[in-house]
């Protein structure tokens, strides 16, 4: 497993630098990047995301292994990751309000904070302040996911003006820098791990600083903004008519929960796959993330004036790859004939999959889902993707090991399955739809860079 392990990681990031050189031609001259003022601005953005983000994807690797080397036994696992997963639900649908309230500068202190608490919360062996942990990292993924985009864009249009159409250009290069990250941020852990000290405590405490310093930086360098909150009850009422009005929302945000719910489910399955038999976890996780690099620069080249697909078709193929790979597990996990070289593979088909399958989604839902309702809308996706994934970590919590996990991957392949009927309902009302088309541009763009 170190073997494959290694030379997967090698394999795929080869594979990324190829297809972005190949992908990089000249960029058109002029704004955004031409534009020293704008530079600078999404330089002093960079700063203090890119640290949060890095720290974020540090926790990643090691966090069951960390359970397990408490000695907590699987089920109890379960319980803590469905505690998570409860609170990034319950704080997912207050973070926007609370950071137009609390400030939006504040907000991303505040979840610099409670992921640093989050973190320190590692270090103990008691099951309850360990459960506590996970609630913070709950708030601090919702805050994360929202008060710094909210900051930003506020920042962009008001204070700055920028023109409105710059604002996809700093967000498609903080994707792919966050890939990058991720990728380091895997090496890192596996370095810490084995390095500090720690065990697997170690890349808990290794984030620690880096998130200080998002905090910092922050405090220092960024201005306090607030925003007027929508009411709760008059966002969620927008949000149900628009999704029972238009049958294109109903369909993408079924395929979101379903496709969603199976990655949480993933997530907290391919480490107790994989640790058995001696994989390296940070540097099997940076496998993982190069995957996706490797799934979202895919999507960039199919995109492209070139080749011309589009979000629907590549949609449709992230799912397929996803029902293959699931069922590859149900097999390569059946107790007593574990191919772990084979799930290595599957779950890299999975994360290449995610790769593909987040810009596509992203791409449709600005598409279908109108500006004014989309916090609305996406909270309504948001709570059956939560419930069907601990729905699935409590059915796991109910079974014995090995063959549960095999079981769990057939059936969240049936799950996928029911995604893949989505996607074809959806492809069947927008194939015809020239707004659901993407209009490459007329140069085509070179890889981001800082």
């Amino acid at each position: 497993m170190l073997v494959a392990a290694y030379l997967s990681l090698a394999v795929l990031l080869a594979s990324c630098l190829g297809l972005e050189l190949w992908a990089c031609g000249a960029r058109p001259p002029g704004p955004p990047g031409g534009n020293p003022a704008f530079v600078r601005f999404q330089r002093g953005f960079f700063r203090v995301y890119f640290p949060a983000l890095a720290a974020d994807w540090l926790q990643a690797p090691y966090l069951y292994k960390l359970y397990r080397h408490y000695r907590f036994l699987e089920g109890q696992i379960a319980i803590l990751y469905v505690c998570g997963l409860a609170s990034a639900v319950l704080f997912g649908l207050v973070s926007g309000p609370l950071a137009d309230r609390l400030g939006r500068r504040r907000a991303c202190v505040l979840s610099s904070l409670t992921a640093a608490a989050c973190c320190l919360t590692k270090l103990s062996r008691d099951y309850f302040v360990l459960l506590l942990g996970r609630a913070l990292g709950g708030l601090a993924s919702a805050l994360l996911g929202s008060a710094f985009e909210a900051w930003y864009v506020h920042e962009h249009l008001e204070r700055h003006d920028f023109p409105p159409d710059w604002v996809p250009a700093t967000f498609a290069r903080a994707a792919f820098w966050n890939h990058v990250l991720a990728v380091g941020a895997g090496l890192a852990a596996e370095a810490a791990a084995g390095g500090l000290g720690l065990g697997p405590a170690a890349p808990f405490v290794a984030a620690v600083p880096l998130l200080a310093l998002a905090g910092g930086l922050a405090l220092r360098d960024w201005d306090e903004s607030h925003g007027r909150p929508r009411p709760f009850s008059r966002t969620c009422l927008g949000g149900l008519r628009c999704v029972l009005a238009d049958r294109r929302v109903l369909l993408l945000g079924t395929v979101q929960a379903l496709f969603e719910s199976v990655v949480y489910i993933f997530v907290f399955l391919w480490t107790p796959v994989l640790d058995p038999h001696g994989a390296p976890l940070g540097v099997v996780f940076s496998g993982f993330m190069a995957a996706g690099l490797l799934g979202a620069s895919l999507y960039r080249a199919a995109t492209s004036k070139r080749y011309h697909l589009q979000p629907v078709h590549l949609l449709s193929l992230a799912v397929l790859l996803v029902v293959f790979s699931l069922l590859m597990l149900s097999f390569s996990t059946s107790p007593g004939q574990e191919r772990p070289a084979e799930s290595l593979v599957a779950f890299l088909l999975i994360e290449l999959a995610c790769g593909l399958y987040f810009p596509s989604v992203g791409f449709l839902r600005r598409k279908v889902i109108p500006e004014a309702e989309r916090a609305g809308v996406l909270n309504w996706f948001r709570v059956p993707l939560h419930l069907l994934a601990c729905l699935g970590l409590l059915v796991l919590h109910g079974s014995d090991g090995g063959t549960g996990t095999c079981h769990m991957f057939a059936a969240c392949a049936g799950v996928m399955g029911l995604a893949l009927l989505a996607v074809v309902g959806l492809f069947t009302l927008v194939r015809h739809d020239a707004e659901m088309r993407v209009v490459p541009p007329a140069g085509e763009p070179c890889a981001p860079e800082l």
